[in-house]
C-alpha cells in the first residue's frame, strides 16, 4: 500500500506543477443553499413565497426548491482563487439580506439554519412549489407532487448547500475520474463538515429508523454525522436499485436513461393522473426526471430553455460537478465558512488530479455502505471502513488523503499569495482529530448545554440569531433597489411566459418526458 501511495504522490505532483497558475486562477465556485421559512417558534411557515422575493420561476438568484415554504439562494458562478471563494460568499450574503428583509416587512417568519427540518405539519399539508400558470411552472409543481408521492413530502424538507465547481480546460472523461474518487473519498467530507446529528421527532413519526431519544421531541445518534445523508435523507428503495456508473459519459447517459424510460410498477400504479383529472406527476418512470437521482456529486452542463439535462450532458459535455452532500453550517449565517470553500477547492483538484480507477459494482455497494457508516456513526473510536476490500480506520484513510493535498494547498496559495488554502487545510487536520469540534459535535453539545437536549429549541435560537446578525449588516440603498428591480422583472418575466403558452399541458409533459429528448439520436450519431 505505501508503494502505491508513493506512486500516487509522485503523480499528483507531476501534474499539479503542469496546471499554470492562470488556469488555477480560472477556478469557478457558485453556492446553491437551501432553507425552510419557519415560524418564530419553530414550526413550518405554510404562507406562500414571499411576492416581494420575485418569481421562484424565474428570479435568478431566489427561488424555492421542494416546498412553498423552501427558499433557495442562488450565486452566480465566480472566478478566482481567494476572491472568487469570498466573492461567491459576499453575493450569498447580499441575497440573504435582501431575503430577510423582504421576509420581516411581512412578518416574524425566519430562515431554518439546520439542514434537518423544523416542525412538520402532516405529510399532505406540507405545500409544494407552485411556479404560475405555463407549462413549465406546472410541470414544475407536478414533479414536486411525484416527488411527494414517491418518497413522502417530509423527506424533501431536509436542506443543504450545493457547491458547483470547474476548472478551465476539464474533459469530460477527467471530470468522471473526479467525481469516481469523489465518492470514494466523500466520507471524510462527511465527517468534517456535516452538521445534522440530530432531528425533530417529528420527522421520523410512523418510520422505522435507529434513532435514540435524547430530549422531548429530539432524536438523535450520539456520534453521528450527517442523518441528511443516512438512511433517513435522501434514500429510496427504487433508486437502491440504480446502479449507476461514473467510468464515462455514454455509461453514465444510458444508466440515467433506463431510469428515465424504465417503467417502475409502484409508480405506475400512482398513474399519471388521479380520477378527477389532476396531476400526480410527470412520469411513471424509475424516475421522473434526472434531477430526482439523488447522489452526493452530478455532473453538469448549463442548460438552454426546455432542453433535458441529459441531452446537454450529451450533446456538449460536462461543465462542472455539482457537490451535493454539504449540510448548513447552524453556526455560520450564509451556512458555509470561506475555510470550508477552500478545503472543497483543495479536495476537488486532489480528486481531479489522482489516479482513478474504473469503479465496479462491488465498490459502487462498498461506498455506499461506507456513507451510511459515517453518517451515522462517524465520530465513533475507531470506526472502520471499506477500502480495496479490506476495513480501514477513519482517521488513518482521513490523514493519508489530507497529506496528498498539503500539496496542492500550496500551489494554490503560491497562485494567488498569501496562506488561506494552507490554513484551511491544517484547521481540517486538525479537526480530524478532536471529534469534540466538529459541528456535529458541536451541534450537540449546544443542545444539551443550552437548550434542554432539544433540537428544535437549539436550531430556532441559532436561527433567531442569524435572522438578527443578516438584519444587522450594513445594506445599502442601492443593493435594496438592485434586488427589487430583479424582483420586478422576474415577475414580468414569468407573466410573458405565461401570455405565450398556447400548447395543453398534457402535450407538453408528452414532449418533454419523451425519449427522443434524451439525446439518443444524437448519441447514436454520435457513436
Amino acid at each position: 500500500m505505501n508503494s502505491l501511495h508513493a506512486r500516487q504522490g509522485t503523480l499528483l505532483g507531476d501534474r499539479l506543477q503542469a496546471l499554470a497558475p492562470a488556469r488555477l486562477k480560472g477556478m469557478r465556485r457558485g453556492l446553491e443553499k437551501e432553507s425552510l421559512r419557519s415560524q418564530p417558534g419553530g414550526a413550518l411557515a405554510l404562507t406562500p413565497h414571499p411576492a416581494a422575493l420575485g418569481s421562484a420561476l424565474t428570479h435568478p438568484s431566489i427561488t424555492t426548491d421542494f416546498s412553498e415554504s423552501q427558499v433557495e439562494l442562488v450565486t452566480a458562478a465566480h472566478a478566482g482563487l481567494g476572491d472568487g471563494a469570498e466573492a461567491a460568499l459576499s453575493e450569498l450574503t447580499q441575497i440573504h439580506q435582501f431575503t430577510y428583509r423582504a421576509m420581516k416587512a411581512l412578518g416574524d417568519e425566519m430562515l431554518w439554519v439546520s439542514s434537518m427540518p423544523c416542525g412538520l405539519p402532516t405529510d399532505e399539508t406540507i405545500p409544494i412549489g407552485r411556479y404560475g400558470s405555463s407549462n413549465v411552472g406546472r410541470a414544475k409543481s407536478v414533479y414536486r407532487m411525484g416527488l411527494g408521492h414517491r418518497y413522502g413530502r417530509r423527506m424533501q424538507t431536509i436542506s443543504g448547500i450545493h457547491y458547483n465547481w470547474s476548472l478551465p480546460g476539464v474533459s469530460s472523461e477527467e471530470y468522471f475520474g473526479l467525481i469516481r474518487n469523489f465518492r470514494r473519498h466523500a466520507f471524510l467530507l462527511l465527517y468534517l463538515f456535516g452538521a445534522s446529528p440530530a432531528v425533530c421527532s417529528s420527522f421520523v413519526a410512523g418510520r422505522q429508523h435507529e434513532l435514540q431519544a435524547l430530549g422531548a421531541g429530539t432524536m438523535y445518534m450520539p456520534h453521528g454525522t450527517s442523518l441528511r445523508m443516512g438512511r433517513l435523507g435522501y434514500q429510496s428503495d427504487a433508486q437502491a436499485s440504480l446502479k449507476v456508473s461514473y467510468n464515462n459519459l455514454d455509461g453514465y447517459g444510458a444508466s440515467l436513461q433506463d431510469a428515465l424510460t424504465r417503467p417502475y410498477p409502484a409508480y405506475e400504479a400512482v398513474d399519471i393522473q388521479n380520477p378527477g383529472g389532476d396531476y400526480n406527476q410527470l412520469a411513471t418512470s424509475l424516475l421522473q426526471i434526472e434531477n430526482e437521482f439523488y447522489g452526493t456529486i452530478r455532473p453538469k452542463r448549463v442548460i438552454f430553455p426546455g432542453e433535458r439535462p441529459l441531452h446537454a450532458l450529451r450533446e456538449r459535455g460536462v461543465e462542472y460537478v455539482e457537490v451535493r452532500l454539504m449540510d448548513l453550517d447552524p453556526f455560520v449565517p450564509v451556512g458555509i465558512a470561506a475555510d470550508t470553500m477552500r478545503f472543497l477547492d483543495v479536495f476537488l483538484l486532489h480528486c481531479l488530479l489522482t489516479d482513478s480507477p474504473p469503479d465496479t459494482t462491488q465498490e459502487i455497494a462498498a461506498l455506499a455502505r461506507n456513507q451510511h457508516r459515517v453518517a451515522a456513526r462517524g465520530r465513533e473510536p475507531g470506526l472502520q471502513l471499506e477500502r480495496s476490500g479490506e476495513e480501514v480506520d477513519l482517521t488513518k484513510w482521513g490523514d493519508e488523503l489530507i497529506g496528498q493535498c498539503a500539496p496542492i494547498a500550496a500551489a494554490l496559495d503560491a497562485a494567488q499569495g498569501g496562506s488561506a488554502y494552507v490554513e484551511a487545510l491544517r484547521a481540517s487536520e486538525a479537526s480530524l482529530h478532536q471529534p469534540d469540534g466538529l459541528p456535529s459535535a458541536r451541534v450537540l453539545a449546544a443542545m444539551v448545554k443550552d437548550h434542554d437536549s432539544s433540537f428544535v429549541a437549539f436550531a430556532r435560537a441559532q436561527s433567531l440569531a442569524t435572522r438578527q446578525t443578516l438584519l444587522d449588516l450594513p445594506f445599502s440603498a442601492a443593493q435594496q433597489a438592485r434586488f427589487e428591480e430583479l424582483t420586478r422583472q422576474s415577475l414580468a418575466e414569468q407573466k410573458t411566459i405565461e401570455a405565450a403558452d398556447s400548447m395543453p399541458f398534457e402535450i407538453y409533459r408528452q414532449q418533454y418526458v419523451s425519449p427522443e429528448r434524451l439525446g439518443i439520436r444524437s448519441l447514436a450519431h454520435a457513436a
